[in-house]
């Protein structure tokens, strides 16, 4: 039936059903991602926040921007090009979803403290006092929520691209493996322009792409890795005071990192270092023991 179709459909629609092919649909995707996001980003040229409020600049309100619109173009293009619910990215509401989430970012935290605790344990780490803004006061909490929130932002958005609409339909138009390695890779390169990004802060952030991906493979949701995602960020920085993937962030603690650069991951963050072999083999044996009585949805 499918090769009495015209030249124009066998290119762009799917032979198993009428929507288009995953290629167009993830092109399309790319397109009204930026499309919208030029219309998002422009008021923010004219912004002014507190810096006390701010990462790098005008970050927090460009980061807030970016998460708008990319659930916005997904959700719509998850709809109307793929022709499936939002749920079916892995988001289904219910009370495994918040113990997925509150769960992934516990265990991120632990990683993040087993990867603070090798390094004290070296006397790698000097700690002195974080900004002043978190001296004293209400200060630390509010800038904890302000800090919180923009990784929940983050966290979220990069999951539902990567893991969840890349993906996904990487997988339904070539299969899961090639789904797993390109979302995977692109993942790591949309954090080349990262301050001090070296070859080792690549594959590091490679790793951990992986890693969030069995995480999705594993339970079957995003939730699990969009809690690894958030809390990873927000316990490297905010909390333990290491470089966020080469980004300086507001902290409660500023954490010098002395040591071999190739250990510790230096000024980009563990990322960079072989200390996140170790805090990741103990998130994939937490991922494991977590999901160990699901039905493994997935497999490679």
């Amino acid at each position: 039936m499918s090769e009495n179709r015209s030249l124009l459909a066998r290119i762009l629609v799917s032979p198993e059903e009428p929507r288009l092919r995953a290629g167009w649909r993830l092109l399309l995707n790319a397109l009204l991602i930026q499309f919208l996001s030029l219309l998002a980003l422009l008021p923010f040229l004219f912004l002014r926040l507190p810096q006390s409020l701010l990462i790098n600049g005008q970050l927090i309100s460009v980061q807030t921007a970016t998460v708008i619109v990319v659930t916005i173009a997904v959700f719509i293009c998850r709809r109307w090009l793929d022709r499936r619910s939002i749920a079916s990215l892995g988001l289904q509401l219910d009370r495994q979803s918040a113990i997925d989430l509150l769960a992934g970012f516990l265990i991120a935290g632990l990683m993040m403290l087993a990867v603070f605790a090798i390094q004290w344990g070296a006397g790698w780490l000097t700690i002195g006092a974080g900004e002043p803004e978190a001296a004293s006061g209400w200060r630390p909490i509010l800038l904890l929520l302000v800090m919180l929130g923009a990784f929940i932002g983050g966290g979220w958005q990069e999951e539902l691209y990567f893991r969840g609409y890349l993906l996904q339909n990487l997988e339904a138009g070539l299969n899961l493996t090639w789904g797993v390695v390109i979302s995977t890779v692109m993942f790591s390169l949309a954090h080349v322009f990262n301050p001090n990004l070296s070859a080792m802060g690549l594959l590091g952030i490679l790793l951990a792409g992986f890693f969030m991906a069995y995480a999705y493979l594993r339970s079957g949701r995003l939730w699990l890795p969009v809690g690894l995602h958030i809390g990873w960020n927000f316990f490297q920085g905010p909390v333990f005071g290491f470089s966020v993937s080469g980004l300086d962030t507001l902290r409660l603690v500023h954490t010098q990192v002395g040591g071999p650069e190739l250990i510790t991951g230096g000024a980009f963050g563990p990322e960079a270092g072989l200390v996140l072999l170790p805090a990741l083999a103990l998130g994939l044996v937490c991922v494991q023991l977590l999901t160990r009585h699901r039905a493994q949805i997935k497999n490679l």
